[in-house]
């Protein structure tokens, strides 16, 4: 008759059990619910733009201004003009990503509001 060999995964649990009794008690697993990222879900189900998927990450500024402008001159979800539409979708972007945008990228996107304005005639 074979016996069943132990894992590494029960002596594991096993010592777990030994450290949460010498602290005081078991420990109660909680689940807790998602954070609700309101961010990503107003770039998904907002009326702003129907945007390509990694605008964003484009290597330059034109490519990202030229796409931004084809998106919100073709989208059917946007409230006003192309032009605001474009710009505040790339501004909400910029602000949402706050600190943890690298330097680089943030001056990308920066320079992609200007080509924008110029892509619009508003300079």
């Amino acid at each position: 008759m074979a016996h069943a060999r132990k894992t590494t995964h029960s002596r594991k649990s096993a010592a777990r059990k030994k450290t949460d009794a010498s602290r005081g008690g078991a420990r109660k697993s909680i689940k807790r619910a998602a954070p609700k990222r309101w961010s990503q879900r107003v770039t998904r189900e907002s009326d702003a733009l129907d945007l390509k998927r990694g605008v964003f990450k484009l290597t330059s500024a034109k490519k990202i201004a030229a796409s931004l402008k084809r998106s919100a001159e073709h989208s059917a979800r946007r409230k006003t003009g192309a032009y605001r539409s474009a710009l505040s979708m790339l501004t909400f972007y910029v602000n949402r990503a706050g600190k943890t945008l690298p330097k680089t990228q943030r001056t990308r996107l920066e320079r992609a509001k200007v080509e924008l304005r110029r892509a619009f005639g508003r300079e």
